[in-house]
């Protein structure tokens, strides 16, 4: 069985918040128009889980999203980007902001700190385990 992957997606919560994933249920995430980013996405499985970032306000990991469809073409655009469909797991009971992220050594490799400008970025597994335990939430 494949081993499941973590990453990182950032979101603009005006233009669509980790609440209103939890409202919907589910959502195509697309849009995306870097390459690596893009190439990141197409990595995705299903089951693959992501931290929630929102970026530009609050810039804090709120919530944690599962891959529940691999990456297709993104119906937005012909040209050659891809999207992929994502659902909630959980809400973090504490939003982990970016300056907590930055203050902890055991995250100072992380790749949305060093690919800031990145949308979509890998996060290792104890990555992933030490922001849900500064969130105080587990999975």
């Amino acid at each position: 069985m494949a081993r499941t992957r973590h990453w990182l997606t950032k979101s603009e919560p005006f233009k669509y918040s980790f609440d209103q994933l939890v409202k919907d249920g589910s959502t195509r995430w697309d849009g995306v128009r870097n390459y690596e980013a893009r190439n990141n996405l197409r990595a995705m499985a299903v089951g693959d889980l992501c931290l929630f970032y929102h970026s530009n306000e609050g810039k804090a990991v709120v919530g944690v999203a599962r891959v529940s469809r691999a990456a297709y073409q993104d119906p937005g655009t012909e040209e050659d980007w891809s999207c992929v469909d994502v659902e909630p797991v959980v809400a973090l009971a504490k939003p982990v902001t970016l300056e907590e992220i930055r203050g902890r050594k055991s995250l100072a490799e992380i790749e949305m700190l060093k690919r800031n400008r990145l949308s979509v970025t890998h996060v290792t597994a104890a990555e992933f385990k030490t922001i849900l335990k500064m969130g105080g939430t587990e999975l």
